[in-house]
């Protein structure tokens, strides 16, 4: 991800800076994957033949109705989920050749997740939810620091049910970004959020993506937020019906 020094995510709120013109590296690749769950005539296909490109510092988001697998798809991608066939790249480590106890380690240091329900600690003060993060990492960046880019640094010692949704989301965020991940996968994001809310939050990791040359990938059913990214994978079925 790159260099976050102090003044990184505080630049991101800034303002949307132009794109690099060169052709950035491909992070990620999928081959022919492939999810399915059940057998016989209770087979679901829930993911089918996916194949998918995503360059260094994109932000992509993968859009379709409810059941279509863009969730199923997400989990795959961050390695949360095993295929049933089908190969999935990583700064071109095949994630999936790896048994369970190295790809947990690698998902620990490459991958960031952020999910719709924040899942932050209850009894935990914001702090101490991004402090639990650095036990499981390798090079984590300071948890004050970190809290203070997505602008909470007067909230530090706030418990969740202290804070607003949206502050509860940069929490999460900020407990995913420590590790400084390769990639952040983000499942629904603003779904509990008020439209206001939502739309900061947006912006926020677009301006991220873009500034810090982070690569994103986001589910959502948000058209007008799919509209922002740079990329937009669209399923249906279980099938990437546009890439």
């Amino acid at each position: 991800m790159g260099n976050m020094g102090r003044k990184g995510y505080r630049e991101a709120e800034e303002g949307m800076p132009e794109r690099d013109s060169a052709r950035p590296a491909e992070i990620l690749r999928t081959e022919h994957l492939r999810k399915v769950y059940g057998t016989g005539n209770n087979e679901i296909i829930a993911v089918n033949d996916a194949g998918i490109s995503v360059a260094q510092g994109e932000f992509v988001a993968i859009v379709g109705s409810s059941g279509s697998g863009k969730s199923t798809l997400m989990h795959m991608l961050g390695g949360v989920d095993r295929p049933t066939s089908g190969r999935v790249f990583i700064e071109d480590e095949d994630i999936y050749r790896m048994d369970d106890d190295k790809l947990a380690i690698f998902r620990r240091r490459q991958v960031g997740l952020i999910y719709q329900f924040y899942n932050l600690i209850p009894n935990l003060t914001a702090l101490e939810n991004v402090e639990l993060a650095l036990q499981i990492c390798k090079d984590p960046m300071d948890a004050r620091e970190v809290l203070e880019e997505v602008g909470l640094g007067a909230r530090l010692n706030n418990f969740p049910a202290q804070l607003s949704g949206g502050e509860q989301q940069r929490a999460a965020i900020a407990r995913a970004l420590v590790n400084q991940p390769s990639i952040l996968f983000a499942d629904e994001p603003t779904g509990a959020l008020d439209t206001k809310t939502g739309d900061g939050i947006i912006k926020f990791l677009i301006n991220c993506a873009h500034r810090l040359n982070m690569t994103i990938l986001l589910v959502t059913h948000d058209m007008d937020i799919a509209g922002q990214c740079d990329k937009i994978i669209s399923m249906k079925d279980g099938q990437i019906c546009e890439n």
